[in-house]
């Protein structure tokens, strides 16, 4: 039997299980150097070696490298994703690519996160310990006091403007504020707001970036996004539209505009969900 490093006092240890997949051996040994205070660290130079890891235990989460022979981290996120033994495994995609198109692509895989080398050892134990431990960000601690609200999530990085939104629609909604697009996608994975504005200026991931990722999710391919802009071109707004938003409002705006088109949003996707439903029990 191959030798997988998995031993009796590993089983034993209540620490948190990692494994870290990459091809380079430095990147191994300095990884598991710099975690093996606060996790249980199992270096795989494979992908084939990591299931060789994961026959003898499920672990808490996976270390990803994106470059590496034979089989590279994208198809490895793939094949963990479609198997249902380890598809809630968290993945942290942890590699030297840092171009959008690379951090777009594994967030769209299903990662939780994608961290960038050379790194801060302390920004990657805030990642892996925020997904072994996943808790609300202060961002997602809105008052939920009334469920029989419709719900929406607003995604902008300018603190000012989230809560001037979230101000705005208070009263008339359960609102959720975050202010990365990583922190979307992870939210999105687990809620299913009514409806989600989307600023497009955003760092890493732009408005436009995260509509077809969000368009990938379970449970969101008709969940009404409105773009927020401060462009009103009409390429801009077609291109928008031609991704997946349902409606675009351009900056600055006036909080009754905003209300509006919520509104108006959120009342055709109930419609059309209802008629969905209906020609479901009519037709079977």
């Amino acid at each position: 039997m191959a030798q997988t490093g998995f031993d009796s006092d590993s089983k034993l240890s209540k620490r948190k299980k990692i494994i870290y997949v990459d091809d380079v051996n430095y990147s191994l040994i300095t990884v598991k150097n710099r975690l093996s205070d606060h996790y249980e660290i199992f270096p795989a130079e494979s992908v084939v070696k990591m299931y060789e890891f994961l026959e003898f235990f499920v672990p808490d989460l996976i270390l990803l490298d994106v470059n590496m022979p034979d089989i590279d981290g994208y198809e490895a996120i793939k094949s963990l994703k479609a198997d249902e033994r380890y598809t809630d495994i968290p993945v942290i995609f942890l590699t030297g690519n840092s171009d959008r198109e690379s951090v777009v692509k594994g967030l769209s895989l299903g990662a939780v996160d994608y961290v960038v080398k050379p790194f801060s050892e302390a920004k990657l134990i805030e990642s892996i310990d925020t997904h072994l431990s996943p808790k609300k960000s202060k961002d997602m601690q809105n008052e939920e006091d009334d469920d029989n609200k419709p719900s929406v999530l607003i995604v902008d990085d300018v603190s000012s403007m989230l809560r001037a939104m979230q101000y705005a629609l208070h009263d008339r909604y359960k609102v959720y504020i975050l202010s990365k697009s990583e922190d979307a996608i992870d939210f999105l994975r687990t809620k299913k707001p009514d409806l989600i504005l989307l600023d497009y200026l955003m760092p890493v991931i732009n408005g436009f970036d995260l509509i077809p990722i969000i368009r990938n999710l379970p449970d969101h391919k008709d969940t009404p996004i409105i773009i927020i802009t401060t462009e009103g071109t009409i390429d801009h707004v077609n291109e928008a539209m031609s991704l997946g938003a349902s409606d675009f409002i351009v900056k600055p705006f006036k909080p009754k505009e905003l209300n509006d088109k919520v509104a108006k949003h959120i009342r055709i996707s109930k419609e059309l969900q209802k008629l969905r439903e209906d020609n479901k029990n009519l037709y079977g």
